[in-house]
């Protein structure tokens, strides 16, 4: 795993707080929060992939199947 995730997630929240704050200023405050959820799923299942992989290696690391 290398730090591109880390980048990956981080361009993700700004770009949903700039749309986010785009939105609430014109006033569209139910797309804004619609958009904020959005970008928490994204990331959400990028991180739970992640886990996946880690418990993957835990198993093969200790020989669990």
């Amino acid at each position: 795993m290398s730090i591109d995730i880390i980048f990956k997630i981080a361009a993700i929240g700004i770009l949903i707080a700039v749309v986010t704050q785009i939105l609430k200023k014109s006033d569209r405050d139910d797309i804004a929060t619609l958009v904020g959820l959005v970008g928490l799923i994204i990331v959400i299942t990028m991180v739970i992939g992640m886990i996946s992989d880690l418990f993957e290696n835990i198993k093969g690391l200790f020989f669990l199947y």
